[in-house]
């Protein structure tokens, strides 16, 4: 069980929140954090780079020289990959990166991630009313009096989009904003400070339970 300090808007703590959640044996964990952060950012890959190797190269059909008798080495293709403007010898190819996991391993890596972070977690009070107008400068602020510095990368998990706290946010460098229903391992370990609201620990706590 995590338990987490409660803080209002101004930044004094005004209870606590629990998070409860099933995690990996300590012996297996970092492994299958491992497999989960290696599969994410695997599977993130395009995997379109190509090259052209001498047969895929335009030109380079007709012998360049004789085989014998000029004194140079010889040669069967202007293409070759010895040669400027040649194919490439074993280049990269499209292909598919993608890695496998099952999704209770993969429910296990993530609830694993998030309680290895317990003590990065910030938990405040609801405050999307202060955001009916957007702005940046508050938002910015608020994190700041939280212990959220924007020296550092925070992450914001939120219950639901609100297009105020959106708009206030999306252009700090340092903050990256997604739902609890979206949760994902390398955001949770590429964060130094996760900051969140009791309404998102409870859907963390719905969603991931299991």
């Amino acid at each position: 069980m995590v338990t987490c300090v409660v803080k209002n808007w101004e930044g004094e703590a005004v209870g606590e929140a629990t998070l409860e959640l099933k995690v990996a044996k300590e012996e297996n964990a970092a492994h299958i954090v491992h497999r989960a952060l290696v599969r994410q950012l695997a599977n993130a890959r395009q995997g379109t780079a190509s090259t052209k190797t001498r047969a895929e190269v335009r030109g380079g059909g007709r012998k360049p020289w004789r085989q014998k008798g000029t004194g140079r080495a010889r040669a069967g293709s202007i293409r070759s990959p010895l040669w400027r403007g040649g194919g490439v010898i074993f280049g990269p190819k499209p292909r598919d990166y993608s890695q496998k996991m099952n999704r209770k391993e993969r429910r296990l890596a993530l609830r694993t991630a998030l309680t290895s972070r317990a003590e990065d977690i910030i938990v405040v009070e609801e405050f999307a009313e202060q955001f009916a107008r957007p702005k940046t400068k508050d938002l910015v602020t608020a994190l700041n009096r939280w212990g959220a510095n924007l020296d550092r990368k925070v992450l914001l998990i939120l219950n639901e989009k609100v297009e105020g706290v959106y708009l206030s946010g999306r252009n700090i460098a340092n903050l990256r904003m997604i739902m609890a229903n979206q949760l994902n391992v390398y955001d949770l370990l590429n964060a130094d400070r996760i900051v969140t609201t009791p309404s998102a620990l409870a859907m963390i706590q719905e969603v991931y339970s299991d």
